[in-house]
């Protein structure tokens, strides 16, 4: 399964400059481990680092303008860190799978003449076959929505200098004969406001392209709410659970009728993991509904879904999406703790930890938190410390740069305790 080594944003809301992990002309740094947290006090950005992936979602789901605008964003100028005015740029440096050659992909966005943002620049590199060092070869390059595209899984041409690119791009428009124009595509997009790998991604011929977007098309950020998933939505199967978590019932509805088998074992699998739960299972109600039931220990009579519990039905949530025959490659949650028990903190980040570093290969898990229980079940290596520097702006840091840190917790000192003791506090 597809993972991302690193991920670099600048001028997104508190991030001005940051970067997490092993990028293209970085690869001194350590990747991004499968189960990463990203932990700070309040008010130090880790609800904008969250953002940062939603935003990207957004973007090729609905167009940057749009995003701009969604979730309460409050448009481009709102999400620009404050003082700037470059760019919002992002970097993501990934592998479709542990052997793949690494992919770079590069966004820039900013305002256009009159004031809207449209996507300035988009590039996706990879090294060629055996290259080790050196720059990636450019397969896609858009600069306003012009540039070029290589067809298929050739590796494109390097190019840096943007009058270089602009004069190949003439070249071929023009249908100069060059070497690079056999297995070369010019492209001129029509939106300004859609990714170009929106509008590629889609084509056969594209198939880095196609995966790269099916990559970030797979992204599953949770806003889980437990009162939306108290909710009773239309009969109906549903094969991912939404943002709030509204239509659990029909990602139940959706299991059972397509992992009949799986689905009950998922189902007692859950229940021996939930404090408190002896059996979970479903009613079908006239109307096709599914309901869910949790018989609680020392009760004959079950309790629906509607009366349970924030924390049951939070922990509910997020077992069943690791419980998923088909989990997204990458899921973002933000701040997993808040409703839970304290002693079930730690129980719940290993069942993270569990599913990313399996050796089926999960979903590469996000999580960011303020809880030390949750840190404690953690290693140094899975843990970024998200602080504010000197000009207002975020900084971050790796748990294990400390190596204090690093070989307490080799002594048994539990990471969470440390942090609580502020041994992660650079000042």
């Amino acid at each position: 399964m597809a993972k991302i080594e690193g991920f670099r944003v600048i001028n997104f809301k508190a991030l001005k400059d940051v970067t997490l992990g092993r990028l293209w002309n970085r690869q001194d740094l350590e990747p991004i481990t499968p189960m990463t947290a990203v932990i700070g006090k309040n008010g130090v950005g880790k609800s904008s680092l969250f953002d940062a992936f939603g935003f990207l979602a957004d973007c090729l789901k609905k167009g940057v303008e749009e995003a701009c605008d969604a979730r309460g964003r409050g448009g481009f100028e709102s999400i620009r860190s404050k003082g700037q005015q470059g760019p919002v740029e992002f970097e993501i440096y990934y592998k479709e799978h542990g052997n793949a050659r690494p992919i770079t992909y590069e966004l820039s966005i900013d305002l256009d003449p009159y004031g809207r943002p449209f996507v300035s620049k988009e590039r996706l590199r990879q090294r060629r076959k055996g290259q080790s060092h050196g720059r990636p070869f450019s397969f896609l390059i858009l600069n306003k929505g012009q540039g070029m595209v290589w067809k298929g899984e050739k590796d494109g041409m390097q190019y840096d200098d943007e009058q270089e690119l602009m004069d190949l791009f003439q070249a071929l428009k023009e249908g100069t004969q060059t070497e690079e124009s056999k297995e070369t595509e010019v492209v001129e997009l029509e939106d300004l406001r859609k990714l170009g790998i929106a509008t590629l991604g889609s084509l056969k011929q594209h198939p880095r392209i196609s995966a790269f977007r099916r990559f970030i098309e797979g992204w599953y950020l949770s806003y889980f709410t437990p009162d939306a998933a108290r909710s009773l939505p239309l009969a109906g199967p549903q094969k991912r659970l939404s943002v709030h978590g509204d239509n659990l019932g029909n990602v139940v509805q959706y299991l059972e009728r397509e992992y009949p088998n799986r689905f009950k074992t998922i189902l007692k699998k859950i229940a021996e993991k939930i404090p408190g739960i002896r059996k979970i299972d479903t009613e079908r109600t006239k109307d096709g509904r599914l309901l869910l039931r949790f018989n609680d220990q020392g009760f004959n009579d079950p309790f629906y879904a509607q009366q349970m519990s924030d924390g049951t039905l939070k922990v509910f949530a997020y077992l069943l999406l690791l419980e998923d025959p088909s989990p997204p490659p990458f899921f973002c949650i933000e701040e997993p703790e808040n409703g839970l028990y304290h002693k079930l903190l730690e129980s719940l980040a290993a069942e993270f930890r569990e599913h990313a570093t399996g050796r089926k290969g999960g979903s590469q898990v996000f999580v960011t938190t303020h809880q030390p229980y949750f840190v404690d079940a953690l290693e140094p290596n899975e843990v970024w410390i998200l602080e504010k520097g000197a000009d207002g702006f975020s900084e971050i840091r790796r748990a294990s740069d400390y190596e204090l840190v690093k070989n307490m917790v080799k002594e048994g000192l539990p990471l969470g305790s440390l942090w609580y003791s502020d041994y992660l506090d650079a000042r």
